[in-house]
């Protein structure tokens, strides 16, 4: 009996734990905000933004058809499931999620350098994972290298 009571303590503590996790990404104070609309419900998400010293961060590999071609072998891998085929956020991964992934064609991801990307990448937040262990360094900038081709197709 005495186990199934630690058990019982144990798994509460692990639900609170979660949803304590999870209402950290609905925080409703004064930061910068944008509006997701996902499955006719609207919630507020703060705006991701990357250290201001991640903008001097410099893409270390060449802009090419190799590395691109690496980029998005890369992404069909890791990223297709929640950002989608096309990179509009709108994989059947991402949805499910409660926060529409971004979407690489928004102009609030373009206009990001390409080091608060590639920070992004590394770091992960929320949902999304860090890809610091999972991905080399080259790996994370062929990403990068493939997310801005993405961006500029229709």
């Amino acid at each position: 009996m005495k186990n199934f009571n630690i058990f019982k303590i144990l798994l509460l503590s692990t639900v609170c734990l979660f949803i304590l996790t999870a209402a950290n990404n609905y925080s409703h104070d004064s930061k910068d905000y944008h509006t997701i609309t996902s499955l006719g419900d609207t919630v507020k998400q703060e705006a991701w933004l990357a250290p201001e010293w991640a903008d001097t961060i410099k893409n270390k590999v060449p802009v090419n058809s190799e590395t691109i071609a690496k980029g998005e072998e890369l992404y069909n891998m890791y990223c297709f499931s929640c950002h989608g085929d096309t990179g509009y956020g709108d994989g059947p991964a991402g949805g499910s999620m409660g926060i529409r992934p971004a979407n690489f064609h928004d102009q609030k991801v373009i206009k990001q350098k390409d080091g608060a990307i590639f920070w992004k990448l590394t770091n992960g937040k929320g949902n999304m994972p860090p890809f610091k262990e999972i991905l080399t360094e080259e790996q994370r900038w062929q990403m990068v290298t493939y997310l801005r081709e993405l961006g500029k197709q229709q």
